[in-house]
């Protein structure tokens, strides 16, 4: 029996985020090099997203590309931004067809110009799509993250925008890259890490984390269904008692 068939629709988690990992792992096991990892990792993504059209779900980020992951080796890099960039110019209509929006976070500027061009392109294209909003972290992390929001909450505070009493949690999301889409209630990291990276530190205060022992590339549609099955067993509690949620039942 699939776990598919286990899932409730009316508790679908409505925002999705995964930590793809275990690519270069995968590609060492089979003696290959690490790009053959990435390649094959894409495929998965294909099948990740293909899933939360079916199932509906609203809202899928993807760990693509870290700050920290600059600091791999120059061949590597090339080989995934060439990667991100072909994959693209495949996946873009298929995007379309299945109504996906797409958009990223991270510092985009950093990536090669004909990668963001296609990028910009693609989230242009996309821009009008009512499905799945689908958001790549590039050149991301979220340290990077919340120091970009304290400047410019700073910058305001200096030009007399703003007062220190209107400092607020709601006024910090809104200075954050993802101030257009929801809290992610589910986050899926792969490959047996057990770690955040440096990925949505604020955003997820309240997620419900699953780790799997399978890498990146292994991950198929059935592996999102488990997690989704998984997450439907927990009590999510936000900091009240198990007495409280029933009651409010």
């Amino acid at each position: 029996m699939s776990y598919k068939n286990l899932i409730i629709k009316e508790n679908r988690p409505n925002h999705i985020a995964i930590i793809m990992d275990g690519n270069g792992r995968w590609a060492k096991k089979i003696g290959n090099i690490r790009l053959v990892g990435h390649k094959k990792g894409a495929n998965s993504v294909n099948e990740v997203i293909e899933a939360c059209v079916e199932l509906e779900i609203k809202y899928l980020t993807l760990y693509a590309f870290s700050t920290e992951n600059w600091n791999r080796p120059k061949t590597e890099i090339e080989g995934l931004m060439s990667l991100l960039l072909s994959t693209l110019e495949k996946e873009l209509e298929k995007l379309k067809k299945h109504g996906v929006r797409l958009k990223t976070i991270g510092d985009i500027s950093k990536l090669p110009q004909s990668v963001e061009l296609k990028l910009k392109k693609a989230i242009e294209e996309t821009a009008t799509n009512t499905g799945l909003t689908l958001t790549l972290a590039l050149s991301y992390s979220s340290r990077w993250e919340i120091t970009e929001m304290v400047k410019s909450i700073v910058e305001k505070y200096k030009n007399t925008e703003i007062t220190e009493n209107e400092i607020t949690s709601n006024l910090i999301e809104s200075h954050l890259s993802t101030k257009d889409i929801p809290d992610p209630e589910l986050l899926i990291r792969t490959s047996g890490e057990y770690r955040l990276s440096n990925f949505l530190l604020w955003q997820i205060a309240y997620t419900e984390l699953y780790f799997t022992d399978t890498l990146w590339p292994d991950f198929k549609k059935e592996d999102l269904y488990k997690a989704i099955a998984d997450y439907q067993k927990r009590e999510r509690r936000f900091g009240k008692t198990g007495e409280q949620i029933s009651n409010e039942a």
